[in-house]
């Protein structure tokens, strides 16, 4: 095997060759790398075949893309990949986690990768702003954090997404949520429902934000916010994306998410969908949907449909101290619809309930329980089984009767029913 000391002089011998004055494509890397195998081979080291072809891939992805992360970035089955400083990179692969027998040499090398990334989206990390987030090329979500809150190294996670994007059909075959559900999920998407998912780290809320915007009939303006961009609409010819961008230190001032949504709201949307709500933003959120902006979507952090609303009567608090009475009329007048997913024991993603907000009396928020996850028989502590069951109809059916799927839904009822 080459050293890191051999690599590094190989490479340095690359760029010997490239006129770095222009544009340079990447076979004309490859034909350099040749030429230094080439010298290499004649001179007095024998490599072989298996070798050599290794050692060009290596030298391409430490010259044009991430260096050895880039055959992890390539793997379609890998869907997290997190660097904990130059003590180890571990992935997630089909739901579990694995170390990986490769990693980062030295700290210089990790920090000039970092800078690397996010330099290309035009973002900065230093020992002043230590934490940031950014993407890809490919659209992958990537998080760094530096010295001095890393105290053992820079650590970065990059959130890998599908190749192509997932569909409801994917989500139906994977077990996720049932085609009863799946039909009666894009009803309320194409109805112009406005739909919060809740969910822990991990459990799926990003994929199926993406699912459910592809239901959006293709005639509306959307607009799409989030902090890095990752969402995948496809067949939207009317899209906006806006992005978070914080200071760097210079001129340039931060822009949140709460700027965005208030910016939003004055380019005619017909649907607003808000990649992930975190904190004060909340109200922004919830005055943009008790302002005739129905049919949009959110994310968020919670453990159940019933956390998740006191998280956003939370999230509100944080931007104006408000009375509980009046965030939670804001919240029961402005959502429709709760989805919660989880992972469950066997690493499966599963929606386990869908929820109506029925009213808000008493000072409480009402829920009604649409449908529920239940566990089936044949389970085991590694495997679970089971199901999303229908436990409810809709009982706020107006925008489905305005939209025309009144009866489509009268009719999946009475068909579930027989």
């Amino acid at each position: 095997m080459v050293s890191e000391r051999q690599m590094e002089k190989l490479r340095a011998q690359v760029l010997q060759y490239v006129d770095r004055s222009r544009d340079v494509t990447d076979q004309e890397i490859y034909d350099r790398i040749d030429q230094v195998l080439i010298q290499r081979r004649s001179g007095h080291e024998h490599i072989g075949f298996r070798e050599r072809c290794i050692l060009r891939r290596d030298l391409f992805f430490a010259l044009r893309k991430l260096g050895i992360l880039q055959e992890l970035i390539e793997d379609s089955e890998i869907t997290e990949i997190m660097i904990n400083g130059t003590e180890g990179i571990f992935i997630e692969k089909n739901g579990r986690l694995y170390r990986w027998e490769k990693c980062f040499s030295s700290r210089q090398r990790l920090e000039d990768l970092i800078q690397q990334i996010v330099g290309k989206s035009n973002r900065v990390v230093n020992e002043a702003d230590p934490i940031v987030d950014t993407r890809l090329e490919n659209g992958s979500r990537v998080h760094v954090v530096l010295a001095p809150v890393a105290i053992n190294g820079p650590i970065v996670t990059i959130r890998r997404f599908p190749d192509e994007p997932i569909t409801m059909n994917d989500l139906i075959c994977w077990g996720s949520l049932t085609p009863e559900a799946a039909g009666f999920l894009e009803m309320l998407v194409q109805a112009g429902y406005n739909i919060f998912i809740s969910g822990g780290t991990g459990s799926g809320k990003t994929t199926l934000l993406n699912v459910l915007s592809g239901c959006i009939p293709i005639e509306q303006r959307v607009i799409t916010i989030e902090d890095s961009a990752e969402l995948q609409l496809q067949n939207q010819p009317n899209l906006v994306r806006l992005e978070t961008r914080g200071t760097n230190g210079e001129s340039t001032r931060e822009i949140d998410i709460r700027e965005l949504i208030r910016a939003s709201l004055r380019m005619r949307p017909d649907r607003i969908i808000v990649g992930e709500v975190r904190g004060a933003e909340a109200l922004d959120m919830l005055q943009a949907l008790n302002t005739g902006h129905d049919g949009s979507l959110s994310t968020g952090h919670a453990n159940s449909t019933r956390d998740m609303l006191s998280r956003l009567e939370t999230m509100v608090l944080m931007g104006k101290d408000l009375p509980l009475e009046a965030i939670r009329r804001q919240i029961a007048t402005g959502l429709d619809i709760l989805v919660h997913l989880g992972r469950m024991r066997d690493r499966s993603r599963k929606v386990l309930e869908i929820a109506e907000i029925e009213c808000y009396r008493s000072r409480e928020i009402s829920l009604r329980t649409l449908f529920v996850y239940e566990e089936e028989a044949g389970g085991t502590e590694s495997l679970a089984r089971g199901s999303l069951q229908r436990k409810n109809t809709l009982l706020h059916t107006q925008k489905l009767q305005a939209a025309g799927l009144w009866e489509k839904e009268k009719r999946m009822i009475h068909e579930k029913m027989e």
